[in-house]
């Protein structure tokens, strides 16, 4: 089976699974416009098990190349199957997959469940592989596009809740702070609120000294997890 062989698969998986009443309901619920075959999401995922099982012993040039074929067909599901299959292989990933998915984010990536699936599962595993790219996702919080610098925050959500890289995550979070888009600003409230349960002094500290320059959003999603007394210091 060649990569267009199974994208025409799946396409036609796809369109036999379509609801028009669903895709309606999808478009309402997303902020941004999403283009969508109004597939409900288990049967995605079950659909992303057949492809897995398929294609885990394929090169990884040719999945790759299966995969930007899934992102170029431009609908909710076919992003959200790019993201399903990928995951499986996340112990492999390196420096060749954080950059190919940077691209990714800049090429492909337009609303808010795609971004997190590629920043929270894929470069996630890319940076819970390799250190060193903690200082390339750094860059991304100074890009144009909004999704990278979303992902600059979410994309540690897996080292927050490990308790790893505190210092480097709120350097981020410092950075992101005055970032006036909505997108930007709930994720790094996300990234805070799961930092706080391993390291609960320095997340409230932090938002003492530096929450003068945070959205009210921002703070109310930091807060979540804090007791009611570290809520109401930090929201006020």
């Amino acid at each position: 089976m060649t990569a267009s062989g199974m994208e025409a698969r799946i396409r036609r998986y796809l369109l036999g699974h379509g609801d028009d009443g669903f895709r309606r309901g999808q478009r309402a619920f997303f902020r941004n416009e999403v283009d969508s075959f109004g597939v409900r999401g288990g049967a995605v995922k079950e659909r992303a098990r057949q492809v897995i099982a398929e294609v885990k012993r394929w090169p990884s040039g040719e999945r790759d190349e299966l995969m930007e074929r899934l992102w170029r067909m431009g609908k909710l599901e076919s992003g959200a199957l790019v993201c399903h299959v990928m995951r499986r292989f996340g112990k492999s990933f390196g420096w060749r997959e954080f950059l190919m998915f940077g691209r990714r984010l800049d090429e492909h990536v337009h609303n808010w469940a795609h971004a997190g699936g590629v920043a929270s599962w894929l470069v996630a595993a890319c940076v819970a592989n390799d250190a060193a790219l903690l200082e390339e996702l750094w860059a991304w919080t100074d890009s144009p596009n909004r999704w990278k610098r979303r992902a600059s925050a979410v994309s540690l959500l897996q080292e927050a809740k490990q308790g790893r890289h505190a210092e480097f995550i709120l350097r981020v979070a410092k950075k992101l702070l005055p970032d006036r888009d909505d997108m930007v600003q709930k994720g790094v409230g996300w990234l805070l609120k799961e930092t706080h349960p391993r390291k609960p002094a320095e997340t409230v500290s932090f938002l003492l000294r530096e929450g003068s320059a945070a959205s009210r959003l921002t703070l109310r999603y930091a807060a979540e997890k804090m007791s009611a007394a570290d809520r109401r210091r930090v929201l006020r």
